[in-house]
């Protein structure tokens, strides 16, 4: 009785700390259609930046989306074409050319890859270099798989003007069209959201930094004076490495959008997990110690609630019981946000064990020599020492 009851009271002292610390992170609050900031007297030249590898698929819709922008000041798109194998650069020329933009989109084939880069992020910093000539004022560093509204360019301006920012980035909307997107996918904005909280990275005096790379409006001077693209040129999550960079240089904003959105469909939970692993092991620093930690606290955070509820007596049954209700009232704003039922709320500690999951067979994956795999490249090799 006495094992449950410890078990039962860690847990729920756990869900307690979460919901009453973390800068109220599960409370969403963050978005881009709140407090929306006046618009500037004169809109500043921006470039946007895309780096795309083998994105035929999706690269028309996301093309048309941002050489379509509603954007009052000079505005201009370079996108590399990382060594696609298909037809993407003809595909996102052929869009622009379709939307009558063809003047707004610069394609460049990107040179071969160096050693000790990422893939990604050599592809972002020919883009950067590409775009410096013309000395723009932001660069707008965009995935390929991402389509953004009309007014997107304009938000973003807006914000980073008026609060004289070195970064704004909006959490993409991830799409819930399949079953293991509905159940793995809110909690994936969940968990980053708890693991970065959006208000502390919002807040100057908070050394919480963070960024999400599906959108990201950069000052272009902040840039430079933090090292380039360069200077993260290993990391494996770069989007969570350039805000740490520019946060150093200045305030920066990260919130949750519902109208730039994921143009990727996830079928299978082995596609989820695949995107997850990918990146897992890198923000445990590749570091085993830390994996079983982390395993260890997913297990007491996750499932001991539900054990002690299931399988405990007396008091470690009742404290079981208020760690998993809380657990599921901390999950329904993003639920709401993705307008999902509230019961997923109850599926939490099942969500988390298969995140855990995730996460060990990305640790397996870095000592096989695949970690980071994206697009055929094992990324992991270039951000380990």
């Amino acid at each position: 009785m006495i094992a449950w009851l410890v078990i039962g009271a860690t847990s729920l002292a756990a869900w307690l700390y979460l919901l009453g610390g973390r800068s109220l992170f599960w409370l969403a609050r963050e978005r881009d259609d709140r407090d929306l900031p006046p618009e500037p007297a004169a809109w500043p030249a921006v470039t946007a930046v895309v780096p795309a590898r083998d994105e035929a698929d999706v690269i028309a819709r996301s093309v048309a989306s941002l050489v379509s922008q509603d954007y009052p000041g000079p505005f201009h798109l370079v996108l590399v074409d990382d060594a696609s194998g298909d037809r993407t650069a003809a595909q996102a020329a052929q869009a622009a050319a379709d939307a009558g933009a063809s003047q707004r989109i610069t394609v460049i084939t990107g040179r071969p890859l160096p050693g000790g880069w990422t893939g990604k992020l050599w592809a972002v910093s020919q883009g950067v270099e590409r775009a410096a000539a013309a000395a723009p004022v932001y660069l707008w560093i965009t995935d390929a798989d991402i389509a953004h509204d009309p007014a997107t360019l304009r938000r973003l301006v807006a914000r980073a003007e008026a609060r004289q920012l070195a970064l704004v980035s909006l959490m993409a909307r991830l799409q819930t069209g399949t079953w293991p997107e509905r159940l793995l996918i809110p909690a994936f904005v969940f968990f980053f959201d708890m693991l970065f909280p959006f208000g502390a990275v919002n807040d100057p005096k908070s050394r919480v930094a963070a960024a999400a790379g599906g959108c990201m409006l950069v000052r272009r001077t902040a840039l430079e004076a933090a090292g380039g693209i360069a200077a993260i040129r290993a990391e494996i999550i770069d989007d969570c490495a350039l805000g740490a960079r520019l946060k150093a240089q200045g305030p920066i904003w990260l919130g949750l959008t519902r109208t730039s959105v994921s143009l990727r469909p996830y079928r299978t939970l082995g596609e989820i997990g695949r995107m997850v692993s990918r990146s897992a092991y890198a923000q445990l620093r590749y570091s085993p110690w830390l994996l079983a930690g982390t395993v260890l606290g997913m297990a007491l955070v996750y499932l001991a609630a539900p054990i002690a509820a299931a399988l405990g007596d007396g008091a470690g049954r009742w404290l079981g019981l208020a760690a998993w209700a809380l657990m599921a009232v901390s999950f329904q704003p993003m639920l709401r946000y993705y307008r999902r039922s509230p019961l997923w709320g109850l599926a939490l500690p099942l969500i988390g064990a298969l995140y855990t999951l995730f996460t060990v067979q990305s640790a397996i994956e870095v000592w096989r020599g695949r970690g980071g795999m994206w697009k055929g490249r094992a990324q992991a090799l270039a951000a380990q020492p």
